[in-house]
């Protein structure tokens, strides 16, 4: 199909900085034929892998995987189009352009965001994105141009705004907008007083941290963030949303350990999340985080993956669904369609990894069905349909057909 793939572009970038593949695998700890299938196209690396191999080249992540793609979907949504808008409103936040008409009310606004937050957690770029600019233009003009109770609810509803624009950002593959919006998010949360915003706003650039492989500052911040619930809570008593966020929190610590080679201590976060979601009780989106008992296992799994421990995750995965009378563990139906679409994700590499072609493709089928544009710019889908189509040969119509649709 003539698309370039991960694997070449570690080649291309280790022979520009003159490593050799044996130099390059010795770095990010990884065997010499590991490295020689990824460069092939014949394994697709791992998250924590592929971030390994960026810093030791020097790049950042999306440098290999080729972000923001401009496959087929743009062609057929033009999803990409805000992207130019979004940049003019956070770059003139605090000095916007004078409002053609008047905005909305606070209240419409208010229901118009929900109805965005929503489409995000569910991984409707095609449909969050155009209605998206307009909305932080009337909410910023409504949050610069009010006063008192009503300025601090704006300046908390425009927050949720930038994070949907951060979401957006980043899974398109914009990660110098996802970063310009992570810190509006800062500057809404600030004036909204909202503690819980603005701790949310500080584990969103832990995020980011994370996806540039800066994870001591990531552990640094999310730590923080972690005694910051607690000194919010008299007495220890966490109420459920401040349970939820930190529960989050945790969560996120556990990936950085993970991706840091620590999996001790990214067990040792787990059973914090774990103990979390116990006293919460239940799946919850507290702060638009997905956090509870479901969440919690498929950070095990990913956990698992992220250190190589890819059998040990299907083999639990065998066994939670033992417990369900299933063959393989069954999510809920009513978790949000980007968090289940990215459990399916990372289980089709882990099934790949495992040499199992056929169960990464159902896996990689069930993504798309539950998420369809999530599937469709997500990297580690993206590359495992490409490695898929390429041990198959192209002999395969479904997966050949699959990677043409992700753009692979």
């Amino acid at each position: 199909m003539g698309t370039i793939h991960v694997g070449q572009r570690v080649r291309q970038l280790r022979k520009m900085r003159h490593l050799t593949v044996r130099q390059l695998a010795t770095r990010v700890a990884i065997s010499t034929s590991l490295l020689e299938k990824i460069e092939s196209g014949d394994r697709s690396p791992s998250p924590a892998l592929l971030t390994r191999i960026a810093g030791e080249l020097r790049v950042g992540p999306d440098r290999l995987t080729g972000q923001p793609y401009m496959n087929g979907a743009e062609s057929e949504h033009a999803v990409q189009a805000v992207i130019p808008e979004l940049r003019r409103i956070c770059l003139t936040y605090d000095h916007p352009d004078d409002e053609v008409l008047a905005p909305r009310s606070l209240s419409a606004l208010a229901i118009e965001t929900e109805r965005l937050s929503r489409l995000r957690q569910d991984g409707q770029y095609v449909a969050m994105g155009p209605p998206l600019p307009a909305l932080l233009s009337e909410l910023t003009h409504v949050a610069l141009t009010s006063t008192g109770e009503e300025q601090r609810r704006a300046f908390g509803w425009l927050a949720r705004g930038y994070r949907a624009t951060n979401s957006l950002a980043h899974k398109l593959g914009y990660h110098d907008l996802s970063l310009t919006a992570v810190e509006r998010v800062h500057w809404a949360a600030d004036r909204a007083g909202d503690s819980l915003m603005q701790v949310t706003a500080a584990y969103l650039k832990a995020g980011a941290m994370l996806r540039l492989g800066a994870l001591g500052s990531a552990r640094k911040l999310l730590e923080a963030l972690v005694e910051e619930i607690e000194r919010l809570a008299p007495e220890r008593a966490l109420t459920t949303a401040q349970l939820a966020v930190q529960g989050a929190v945790l969560l996120k610590l556990a990936v950085v350990e993970a991706r840091d080679g620590k999996p001790e201590r990214a067990w040792e976060r787990l059973a914090d999340a774990r103990a979390a979601a116990g006293v919460l009780g239940g799946d919850s989106t507290h702060y638009e985080m997905s956090f509870g008992p479901t969440n919690v296992r498929i950070h095990e799994i990913a956990t698992l993956i992220d250190v190589g421990g890819t059998g040990e995750a299907l083999a639990r995965l065998r066994e939670w669904g033992a417990e369900q009378g299933q063959d393989m563990w069954e999510l809920p139906v009513d978790l949000a369609a980007e968090r289940a679409s990215h459990h399916h994700i990372d289980v089709a590499a882990a099934r790949l990894a495992e040499g199992d072609r056929g169960g990464a493709f159902v896996d990689l089928t069930a993504a798309r069905r539950i998420s369809p544009a999530h599937t469709r710019f997500h990297p580690t889908a993206r590359h495992t349909a490409g490695t898929l189509m390429r041990l198959t040969r192209g002999n395969d119509e479904a997966v050949s057909a699959f990677a043409q649709w992700a753009g692979a």
